[in-house]
């Protein structure tokens, strides 16, 4: 795409205000004559998707086609979220070739129909060149293009909706509709409800307004119907209310105090868990909320000044509160339960382009998405590790061009698209609001060398994503002068030239870390001055560009090893295999940081067998310490604190039409004052929005406790005589007596049936296991048979039975689902069934509590003491530390073991990296469950995403 001399684009002017020609386009991916799909080698494939509680089959699909390098989670994900057609049917898609086509043509046939190609051949390299990109996961669409285009369906291609609600009840029930028939389809939307009148105004009758939080009540109901009548997940929106509305307190404390209402029903008896059969009469749990701050209530909590709250109808003063008063207790429920976030109003409207039309009041579920009332945004997000060259740099040109190539789909996209309602399909025609992104900047951090939370690191951040918004703007100048700007670019002008000054004189202000960051900001300068130049005489055809979104389900279709503008969630994640079962591996941009660093490649194996075995870098050998940092991740041993998680967005922020979708993680022990702070910083920091999580903050999450360390507890002496008896030992083979105890347990798994014989010594201890599952003489018969034999051995030998079984529970393969055994629910396998029985039967409760295997009756109890030590103000994390706490009832021994907390809805096994993670670490994560398949979430943006199904819990 080179011509006109600017940049590396070309787009031919107007003559006399009217499009002449279109975009000459040149190749970047693909070879003249070739063909994207002859350049791979294709594979057929089975897709059978199991629901982890129960093991039933949910999804089957035979024979489907994918390229040989497309992970098996990736084509799993892809065919059972996108592939349009009734299984089992002609009409049903079986190829990923028909996906890419059917959207892909698609876009191609629109832009010839509205004017945006010079001719033929450039539709041609249009075509090939998205087709390539999608099918080397260089970038993705967001999920309703790979739902809806090309399909009989209503061609809705956007995520992201903003509502708006006026005070009248026409308006609020309109709302409810609106908002109803957005989730319908699976996406979310954000209202500002501060239009409404307070509780403390009087309506036209006489009578006392209800106020926008009683409405909430409604909007809560309406989307937990919704949610409840088939979505697999769960309504995904945002409830939103300015600083000075009268009713702001109790908008703050609002799920805070449902959080305390969810505590009381829960130590009563009822099912609280997140999905709880009891969890649906708590209110306001459909959405998140965010305070509205204006610059004005910041310098009045700054300066310890009062701050008056007005009436929505005359504005009026109805009342004045301490500034500093109302912000601590923005930040007490945010630490009680995570809501509010908050948004930083004068930022957000001084980097708008359109203030003329309107103020942005709002924002999408997970806070990216900031424009007008009755606006969408569809959303696309490129891979940055496709970019990085094996030297470490990074591949500038092909990332400019590639940038240009998807936005121009993008604005495509918006000629043919359908929306929800009329209102929000007139503003984005007329003002065609885009929202590239971009995920795996933590795993091109980490694989460059450089840490997440480091100044080389956010400058790299910074610089790339200032390139991706001037080269998108850029192209949008181009392309108002090939087919026009949008509708409203007229009247807001003005604006938007100051806000594309603003965008241009941040990158000026980046100071470049390193070679890579410096090339990389020495382009974004080029393409903001030619694109502002191009701008002034052209407009531009979108009054947004980019924002930086989840990436949840389409991370996962990209392969992506971090979603969005997040770090690695650990270094260990769970990779599934062709064929069923899935291992634990070391995330691949590990060694590739290792290289990177200078490590030779004996040390390289070394490193990564250290982290295999303990997930984290501390003490792995010839690991120098300076370079710890490198692999810190979002959790785990070496977490990144909250800070640098602030400082990475405010790197980012300054280019970004929109807004970062990112919570704040922050640990248990963070206090009111710690968060009070990182409120305070966000703005500090030019942020236009910001949400904490504090671990363990809600009740609807997995209870958690971390592991004894059983090192720190164990003196000197000890270690030292341990160490001694292991050099000394030989082992030696105690035989059974020919007369020995032993009991058999019939068993069922997933279906399969089964014998456990477990023969133990006299003066106890296991030391043989005999397994009968098929008939005599079949190949399974003599295999497990085999298998026994190697166990008995080892056990004979000495080898301790917790040793088998830590290696053998969380093994995952077919069978695996309910059992018939009420201390064991789930197992992943038959063999992650058999240890953990062994564990129970023969294994003392302190050793089973380290492996976290409890029986059913040990379960209840730690809840019941859990649930009583709160209610009477106990703290179990430092009792367990400082005092003895008898075992549960039931417990085999150990009167001085601490029962750790467990939810009892807890996956027995690991089935996602975030599942993973914790058995590794020994401690919880505070993600939901999956309503789909049931394992663990793991974190993306402000929303989760399952690693098995795709499923999100926002609206990406």
């Amino acid at each position: 795409m080179a011509g006109d001399g600017i940049g590396t684009g070309k787009a031919r002017s107007r003559v006399n205000g009217a499009p002449a020609g279109g975009l000459k386009l040149e190749r970047v991916w693909t070879t003249d004559g070739v063909h994207p799909y002859d350049e791979v080698t294709w594979e057929r494939r089975d897709v059978v998707m199991t629901n982890w509680r129960d093991g039933s089959i949910n999804f089957e699909q035979r024979g489907v086609e994918y390229p040989d390098f497309w992970s098996v989670n990736a084509a799993n994900i892809v065919t059972t979220k996108y592939f349009r057609g009734a299984v089992g049917t002609d009409q049903r898609e079986w190829s990923l070739k028909q996906l890419i086509d059917r959207v892909a043509k698609t876009y191609r046939a629109a832009g010839e129909q509205y004017g945006y190609f010079a001719a033929p051949a450039d539709a041609d390299i249009f075509e090939q060149e998205l087709t390539w990109m999608l099918l080397h996961q260089v970038f993705s669409f967001n999920s309703p293009v790979w739902f809806n285009v090309g399909t009989s369906s209503p061609q809705q291609v956007s995520a992201c909706f903003i509502l708006s609600v006026d005070d009248s009840m026409d308006s609020i029930l309109d709302w409810y509709k609106e908002e109803g028939l957005i989730f319908k389809g699976g996406s979310g939307s954000g209202v500002n409800l501060s239009r409404i009148r307070s509780s403390k105004e009087l309506l036209s009758s006489g009578g006392t307004a209800s106020g926008p939080v009683s409405f909430m009540r409604g909007a809560d109901a309406s989307a937990g119907t919704i949610k409840s009548g088939g979505a697999t997940r769960r309504a995904a929106k945002m409830v939103i209310l300015d600083v000075d509305h009268p009713d702001i307190e109790e908008f703050v404390t609002t799920k805070a105090r449902e959080e305390n209402k969810i505590r009381a029903l829960r130590d009563a008896g009822f099912d609280m868990d997140l999905g709880g059969d009891d969890i649906v009469s708590v209110q306001y749990q459909n959405a998140n909320n965010s305070v509205r701050v204006s610059d004005e209530f910041m310098r009045a909590y700054e300066e310890g000044r009062p701050f008056e709250l007005r009436g929505r109808l005359h504005g009026e003063v109805i009342e004045t509160i301490d500034a500093r008063d109302l912000f601590r207790k923005i930040a007490q429920a945010a630490w009680e339960c995570a809501d509010p976030g908050i948004q930083y109003d004068d930022t957000i409207n001084d980097w708008h382009t359109n203030p003329e039309t309107g103020r942005i009041t709002a924002s999408n579920p997970c806070s990216e998405y900031m424009s007008l009332d009755d606006s969408s945004c569809n959303l696309a997000s490129l891979n940055l590790m496709k970019f990085l060259k094996a030297d470490g740099g990074f591949e500038v040109e092909k990332f400019v061009r590639s940038v240009e190539f998807v936005i121009t789909a993008m604005d495509i996209s918006i000629c043919f698209a359908d929306f929800p309602t009329e209102k929000i399909g007139i503003t984005t025609r007329a003002y065609r609001q885009l929202g590239i992104g971009y995920a795996n900047l933590g795993a091109l951090l980490m694989a460059s060398g450089l840490a997440y939370d480091s100044d080389a690191g956010r400058s790299v951040a910074g610089a790339i994503t200032s390139l991706m918004t001037g080269t998108a703007y850029r192209r949008s100048a181009e392309l108002a002068g090939v087919v026009g700007p949008y509708e409203g670019y007229a009247r807001n002008a003005d604006a938007h030239k100051r806000v594309m000054r603003k965008h241009a004189a941040a990158n000026d202000g980046i100071r470049p870390s390193g070679v890579v960051a410096t090339e990389i900001v020495r382009e974004a300068t080029k393409q903001w001055q030619a694109g502002n130049k191009l701008g002034d005489r052209n407009g531009w055809r979108n009054a947004q560009a980019s924002v930086l979104a989840p990436t949840g389900t389409i991370g996962l279709m990209m392969d992506c090893d971090t979603t969005g503008i997040e770090p690695d969630l650990a270094l260990v994640k769970f990779k599934k295999l062709v064929g069923g079962g899935s291992m634990q591996i070391v995330n691949q941009t590990v060694p590739r940081a290792l290289r990177s660093l200078g490590y030779p490649e004996e040390q390289v194996e070394a490193i990564v067998e250290h982290i295999a075995d303990h997930g984290h870098v501390v003490d792995a050998p010839g690991l120098k310490p300076e370079h710890y940092s490198v692999f810190d991740c979002a959790m785990g041993e070496r977490s990144i604190a909250p800070m640098g998680h602030v400082r990475m967005m405010a790197a980012a922020q300054p280019f970004l039409s929109g807004a970062i979708s990112k919570t704040v993680n922050m640990p248990e022990t963070a206090t009111v004052e710690e968060i009070e702070d990182i409120h305070y910083q966000g703005w500090k920091l030019g942020l236009k929005a910001l949400a904490i999580y504090r671990d363990n903050c809600k009740v609807g999450q997995p209870l958690s406790a971390a592991k004894p360390n059983k090192a720190a507890e164990t003196p000197a002496a000890e270690v030292e005589k341990v160490v001694e008896k292991v050099v000394e030992y030989r082992p030696v083979r105690k035989r059974l007596p020919k007369k020995r105890p032993s009991e058999t347990v019939s068993f069922s798994v997933g279906g399969a049936e089964g014998y456990l014989t477990a023969s133990s010594y006299p003066d106890d201890g296991l030391g043989e296991v005999f397994l009968k599952m098929s008939k005599q003489g079949s190949t399974l018969a003599g295999v497990m048979d085999a298998f026994s034999v190697a166990i008995s051995i080892g056990l004979q030998y000495g080898v301790p039975l917790e040793t088998y079984v830590s290696k053998f529970t969380n093994m995952r393969f077919e069978p695996a689902g309910m059992t018939d055994d009420p201390d064991i629910r789930m197992a992943a396998s038959v063999m992650d069934y058999i240890f953990r029985r062994l564990a129970l039967d023969f294994l003392p409760y302190d050793t089973r509590a380290e492996l976290g295997i409890f029986t059913a009756k040990e379960r209840a109890a730690q809840i019941q003491a859990e649930a009583a030590a709160e209610a009477a103000g106990v703290d179990l994390a430092g009792m367990a530390a400082s005092a003895p706490v008898s075992a549960p009832v039931g417990a085999s021994t150990s009167p001085a073991a601490t029962p750790p907390l467990e939810a009892e809805k807890q996956a027995p096994a690991a089935g996602s990296s975030t599942e993973l993670l914790e058995l590794v670490s020994g401690k919880g994560a505070d993600a939901p469950l999956c309503f789909t398949c049931g394992t663990k979430m793991r974190p993306a943006g402000s929303c989760y995403v399952c690693e098995g199904c795709g499923s999100t819990s926002g609206c990406s």
